[in-house]
């Protein structure tokens, strides 16, 4: 009770507000508080009110999830056509999307679709997997949000890797195509492919049972799609379902990047019999196939796989790893991120279909190629009216820019690009000796190849100096061998002398447009479609890297830059849509192919369409309806309207044949390729001439250019022949 009454007497006792005497109490007694403890308890006070770092992160959380559900609300508030108006305030009215300006016109349905997409386009999910990947199961680890890379990126790579001895998928891990529209409509979210394309052929009737995605692992080779996957035969048997459900109606095919290869490929599997091939029978094409419309076609490769291959880079890479070389290299979190990629990427044997094809022949030596003369420029569309005037001002312009040697696709320096081919004193590298460096077992998680070279095989790529599209294939055997013997054996990368030899019936020649031959099928068309006005990459200079653990020793000298040629952060450019060049997509329309050629027996027509790029013109936009560039050109109004004319049964005359706007048949009068089948009489004539003596066949221009077409061995007099040919057999 004691204790309950001194606690009463301590409450009546307190000093309130309202009575300035036990105030002034209260004053008094804190004057009696020792001043140390009174300079405490003002430092607790302030430690209470001191703004804290976890203050500011909840308070700035807070700000991006108030702003969140604020911008969210007004999504779902506004109407769906406000964005529409607002675009049609600032840039006038928009027209409509092809589907309905078509579907206005009638058109409808005829002809099933097949959509093959290119390189990293489409989804691949997880099917089994290691520890690391647990709560992964059917999960996309390529396309979507690409939440795992960021959450667990060593297991990511890990997975996403093949096995570097056969090319095929690692133990304990299987990563599979998705299947569906799905597979390739979106690359990530908001980043469409195929979506607009699908939306645009739904607007006049298309469904899911009338267009299909081809998808298939697009990190595997061709040939192994089959052998893993069955790919190509479910490719064929969806085909043959397609055509025999709609009426009969041929299919119309399109694919777009690597696409393009994979069913130049499949063109001939079909056809070929098993177990190589499909068994269709050689007028399976014919049957089953209206149209091929290619878009983005590297049909002779693209010099930016060689950058990928040689030093994990490109242009945009490069820059990053100039600006900031501790956050791709060796960083002081450890990421080694070029390391790991390059890792992975030479892994992934697709990769080495997209090489350049042709050798010299096609694009250039050291000393010319194709594009000479090339200025960047706004164009405008050919016609028989413009042409020769437009040619004659590109030659006056050309005439007064300095040569550029394109024909060099690597470059060590930049006076090396410059120099005439006679002033560079070019060391062999191909018999140097490797591994003279120090062993160093930190690299085991990041192994690139180049560890393996040691000092003076790095040191013998450089003394080189300069590439050209032949030697690149050799320089990427030195310094990549394991990934170039299993490119060896599924794609090859020369100009067949005769395509009746046997050896081009392998399936390694099937995606290379010049040792192989189009189907015999001369109703069926082919469209190569590309955009053109965008800086293209074509060579590079390189230099070499500070010495260092784990590194990558060659890396694109981003400080070469010339205001009188296309070089910028040393890539040179020229016209393209930004990944392929328009001497790849269009050379084989505009000359390979054109009529009847030895690659086109059947004289299949093709036709040539060039889409001028132009770029948004405001956010609004998004990524433009008139883009050229090598993915957004799947939103391209033009050429939506283009495919889904000719899926509702249209004809290439029907559209108006050729559109070019690019310098591409003046690039292929510069090649000079075989085109015409050999005759027997021409035939008989190069076995005479294959006993003709050395002297007169350097002196004859016709029997030296039959010499290096036939390219018959040394007989043992110093006579050119020596073995019979395969046709006299």
């Amino acid at each position: 009770m004691s204790l309950i009454r001194r606690r009463k007497q301590n409450e009546t006792s307190r000093p309130t507000r309202s009575d300035p005497s036990s105030i002034d109490k209260e004053d008094d007694n804190k004057k009696k508080i020792p001043a140390k403890d009174q300079n405490a308890e003002e430092i607790a006070l302030k430690k209470l009110r001191k703004w804290s770092c976890i203050d500011s992160c909840c308070w700035l959380i807070g700000s991006i999830c108030v702003t969140w559900w604020f911008l969210l609300f007004l999504y779902n508030a506004i109407p769906a056509s406000f964005n529409q108006y607002v675009t049609e305030a600032i840039t006038g009215p928009v027209p409509d999307p092809p589907g309905v300006k078509l579907k206005k016109e009638g058109l409808t349905v005829k002809h099933p679709v097949v959509f093959v997409p290119g390189i990293v386009t489409g989804g691949l999910e997880l099917w089994e997997g290691h520890q690391c990947a647990e709560g992964l199961f059917r999960k996309r680890l390529w396309g979507g949000t690409f939440g795992e890379v960021y959450k667990r990126p060593l297991c990511w790579v890990e997975h996403m890797s093949l096995d570097n001895e056969t090319g095929l998928d690692p133990s304990g891990i299987r990563v599979r195509p998705v299947s569906g529209l799905v597979a390739a409509d979106y690359f990530a979210p908001g980043y469409f492919v195929w979506a607009v394309l699908i939306a645009n052929l739904a607007r006049i009737g298309y469904e899911e049972k009338t267009m299909s995605m081809a998808a298939y692992d697009w990190r595997i080779s061709f040939q192994n799609t089959e052998v893993r996957d069955q790919t190509l035969s479910r490719i064929k048997s969806n085909i043959e379902l397609m055509v025999a459900t709609n009426g009969g109606n041929k299919a119309v095919i399109i694919p777009h990047s690597m696409g393009v290869l994979y069913f130049l490929h499949f063109m001939k599997w079909v056809e070929a019999p098993a177990p190589m091939g499909g068994g269709g029978g050689p007028d399976w094409c014919a049957k089953h196939i209206k149209t091929v419309m290619n878009i983005g076609g590297p049909f002779l490769g693209v010099p930016k796989a060689v950058g990928g291959l040689f030093s994990a880079e490109a242009k945009d890479i490069a820059v990053i790893r100039a600006t900031a070389p501790g956050f791709l290299d060796n960083d002081i979190f450890r990421l080694q991120t070029l390391q790991h990629v390059m890792r992975m990427t030479r892994t992934w044997d697709s990769t080495m279909s997209m090489l350049p094809k042709g050798g010299d022949t096609i694009w250039g030596g050291l000393d010319w190629s194709p594009e000479e003369g090339y200025t960047p420029s706004k164009r405008k569309q050919r016609n028989n009216d413009t042409q020769i005037a437009n040619e004659d001002e590109s030659e006056v312009v050309a005439s007064q820019r300095k040569h550029v040697n394109f024909g060099r696709i690597i470059s060590f320096g930049k006076d090396i690009a410059e120099a005439p081919s006679s002033q560079i004193d070019m060391i062999d590298f191909r018999g140097a000796v490797k591994g003279n460096s120090v062993a160093n077992n930190t690299c085991r998680d990041v192994w690139t190849e180049y560890h393996e070279m040691g000092y003076e095989g790095i040191k013998a790529v450089a003394e080189y100096k300069a590439y050209t599209a032949e030697s690149i294939l050799d320089l990427l055997h030195f310094v990549a061998p394991k990934l170039m013997a299993r490119g060896s054996a599924h794609f090859s990368y020369g100009i067949a002398d005769n395509l009746d030899d046997p050896k081009y019936r392998h399936y390694k020649y099937w995606s290379n447009p010049l040792e192989t031959t189009l189907p015999n099928a001369p109703d069926m068309e082919i469209f190569s479609m590309y955009g053109v006005g965008i800086p293209t990459e074509r060579a590079y200079v390189y230099k070499l890297t500070p010495s260092a653990d784990c590194y990558i020793p060659f890396q694109i000298d981003t400080s070469a830059d010339d205001d009188d040629t296309p070089l910028k952060d040393g890539v040179y450019a020229v016209d393209g849509d930004e990944t392929v060049p328009v001497l790849s997509a269009g050379f084989m329309c505009a000359k390979g192919w054109r009529g009847k050629t030895r690659f086109n027996p059947s004289g299949i027509r093709t036709y040539l369409r060039e889409y001028e790029h132009s770029p948004p013109a405001n956010l609004l936009e998004g990524r433009g309806t008139q883009s050229g560039a090598h993915v957004d050109i799947m939103g391209n109004f033009q050429l939506i309207e283009d495919i889904i004319r000719v899926a509702a049964g249209a004809r290439g005359e029907d559209l108006g044949g050729d559109q070019v706007h690019s310098d591409i048949f003046k690039m292929s009068e510069k090649i000079n390729l075989q085109l015409a089948a050999l005759e027997l009489k021409d035939k008989i004539d190069l076995v005479e001439m294959a006993f003709c003596p050395p002297v007169h066949i350097r002196s004859c221009q016709i029997c030296w250019h039959a010499w290096r077409h036939a390219r018959f061995p040394t007989n043992v007099d110093g006579r050119i022949g020596g073995q019979m040919p395969d046709f006299m057999v």
